[in-house]
């Protein structure tokens, strides 16, 4: 059974950064699509970032595009989303999700695509 565990929140001041980590354990995440998903209180979950399990095909939401970079070590079989220049929008639990995906396809932004959920990590972006 895949498990994931992220870690790197905290509460940071606007336009400050954090790298997010998503760490997996049980499998290797070398055939596994990773996708980044956040919620604030009282909203839906948002697909924020996706990368695929060959790593060449990333996604972003237009909302992060240029502040977020998503990145896989499958060495470490680790996941991370560097999130820059914060916003208060910005601010939610941050989880990682993943899905078996072969490496020529490309990830998606849809949580109903992935099977095992980590617990989330809050960020919160307040000066």
């Amino acid at each position: 059974q895949l498990q994931l565990v992220e870690s790197g929140g905290g509460l940071v001041q606007p336009g400050g950064s954090l790298r997010l980590s998503c760490v997996a354990s049980g499998r290797t995440l070398d055939y596994y699509a990773i996708g980044w998903f956040r919620q604030a209180p009282g909203k839906e979950r948002e697909g924020v970032s996706c990368i695929s399990s060959g790593g060449v095909s990333t996604k972003y939401a237009d909302s992060v595009k240029g502040r977020f970079t998503i990145s896989r070590d499958n060495a470490k079989n680790t996941v991370y989303l560097q999130i820059s220049s914060l916003k208060p929008e910005d601010t939610a639990v941050y989880y990682c999700a993943a899905e078996i995906s072969s490496p020529a396809r490309s990830c998606l932004l849809d949580s109903d695509d992935y099977d095992y959920w980590g617990q989330g990590t809050q960020v919160t972006v307040s000066s």
